[in-house]
């Protein structure tokens, strides 16, 4: 690749979706990409869960926030994917939480525990 003076190059050393260095070259630019080991792959999962969850907490309207909120649950697919979870597993999981301590659909918030021992 060559990378002249008129070049810009923007870095972003972050993990991205399948199917973005297709998009970036289908767009007629270059980039460079390396496939992350394990244990990057899982800090990087990490990272981007943050990256979604703060996009999600910045998102104005609705639209914007289910947009976020179905890309923090792609990256939490994908890194339960990493852990040789399936979404089925994950979605047993979750229904036993819930059955065990209900959801969050009340709105209670617990604002004290008295333990009179």
């Amino acid at each position: 690749m060559k990378i002249g003076r008129r070049t810009r190059v923007k870095t972003y050393n972050k993990l991205v979706r399948d199917n973005i260095p297709q998009i970036i070259q289908a767009s007629g630019k270059q980039f460079s990409s390396r496939v992350l080991n394990t244990a990057e792959y899982e800090i990087a999962l990490k990272e981007k869960i943050q990256e979604e969850l703060n996009e999600f907490l910045e998102a104005g309207d609705q639209e914007e926030q289910l947009e976020e909120l179905a890309d923090l649950l792609e990256v939490i697919y994908s890194f339960a994917h990493s852990k040789g979870i399936g979404r089925e597993q994950m979605e047993l999981i979750r229904e036993r939480k819930k059955d065990e301590r209900g959801g969050f659909y009340k709105r209670i918030c617990l604002m004290n525990v008295f333990d009179h021992k």
